[in-house]
């Protein structure tokens, strides 16, 4: 446990951390009350789906700038476990919304389990593809040659194997002429061993073989710069924030498909990861510039894990709490997609080191996936 006083280093207040002073892409958030006014007094879905979807993203950074400074405040393992929680907390957000909305209303029940499932794997695709690419890519720009963590890097990936498994046996079971309901009680049942799977990798990674995952970067010595109420008060604030402009966001969907021309599959696999999680992106790209590649995989590759291995089940589980059929046979495009991905992934990161020709390859594979989502 760190003991740090609250006197020693100077403190940001809550209002303060809200301020373009403070981080520049806090300017975007004019986008929530241009979200309101256009949800709520002139009714332009195609607006608000828009304007909804940036507002996500500078109030996700701050949730995890808040997340970080309260983590400061405990141990390692128990820090860890905060960021493990809350950096996929706007996909949990959105897709849990997306989730009720389907229970409460069986019109739009189709195309929410759409948008869940597309979001899911469009959130594994942009961090495998979108945010690994870039960041080798510039870290290989500024460094020509850069190494990491290989063991840790490759439970991440055999993790990414175990969830890919989860969902291929449901896509086979179909192909087979398996029945709907079939497949449903396999994905519920497939769901909660990942579940369990994603416990065990957490206690094998911060408890009984937390050596492997330690890394030389000295950032959880670092002196918080706001007390733990005002962290918390910021957490809670930003929290709801999103899920207010994810409300909008998910009742929209619909509507801005028809409006914008775009495919809803689109939407899903491609937009709303890459503005729910643009602040996390931006880090992990210029970590990576910084030649801090452990940290930079960590944020890539260990979101990617999350949410195959632990949002990907919960979201199973709850639809069926909620009684809604929701199933991780995701459809032959997106199952293929994920599939590829992690390979390729592995592939890329399986020597130890990395270099900006790697990070072009793994763009090159999101941008034809991009463009095969959007001829859906």
């Amino acid at each position: 446990m760190i003991e740090i006083s609250e006197s020693e280093s100077p403190k940001i207040g809550v209002l303060q951390a809200f301020s373009p002073v403070e981080n520049k892409l806090n300017w975007l958030l004019i986008a929530v009350p241009i979200t309101v006014y256009f949800s709520m007094v002139s009714n332009d879905t195609g607006m608000s789906f828009i304007f909804s979807m940036i507002a996500i993203m500078p109030l996700a950074l701050l949730m995890g700038h808040a997340t970080e400074e309260i983590a400061l405040r405990t141990s390692e393992s128990l820090g860890g476990l905060l960021n493990a929680t809350f950096g996929n907390a706007v996909e949990i957000i959105i897709a849990s919304l997306a989730i009720y909305t389907a229970a409460t209303n069986l019109d739009q029940a189709d195309t929410m389990i759409t948008v869940v499932q597309a979001s899911l794997v469009g959130s594994i695709l942009g961090n495998l593809l979108l945010v690994l690419g870039l960041s080798l890519l510039w870290g290989g720009l500024n460094h020509p040659k850069q190494e990491f963590n290989q063991k840790a890097q490759s439970m991440s990936g055999s993790l990414l194997l175990i969830a890919v498994l989860a969902m291929m046996i449901p896509a086979a079971v179909n192909i087979g002429g398996g029945g709907f309901d079939s497949i449903v009680q396999l994905s519920r049942y497939a769901a909660i061993v990942l579940l369990v799977v994603y416990g065990l990798a957490l206690f094998f990674q911060l408890k009984t073989h937390a050596h492997i995952f330690a890394s030389d970067d000295a950032a959880h010595h670092e002196e918080p710069k706001m007390t733990n109420k005002d962290a918390w008060t910021l957490l809670i604030l930003a929290t709801i924030l999103v899920g207010w402009m994810a409300e909008i966001l998910v009742h929209s969907i619909d509507s801005a498909a028809s409006d914008l021309s775009m495919p809803t599959l689109f939407i899903g696999v491609i937009l709303l990861p890459f503005f729910g999680n643009a602040a996390e992106h931006f880090t992990a790209v210029i970590v990576a510039g910084k030649d801090k590649m452990d940290l930079s995989l960590a944020i890539a590759i260990g979101s990617s894990v999350q949410i195959a291995v632990f949002v990907a089940p919960l979201m199973v589980v709850l639809a069926w709490v909620l009684g809604v059929d929701l199933s991780l046979e995701f459809g032959p495009l997106e199952t293929a997609a994920t599939f590829l991905s992690v390979l390729v992934a592995n592939s890329i990161l399986r020597d130890g080191t990395t270099n900006w020709l790697e990070g072009a390859m793994l763009l090159s594979c999101y941008t034809i996936l991009g463009l095969s989502f959007w001829m859906m």
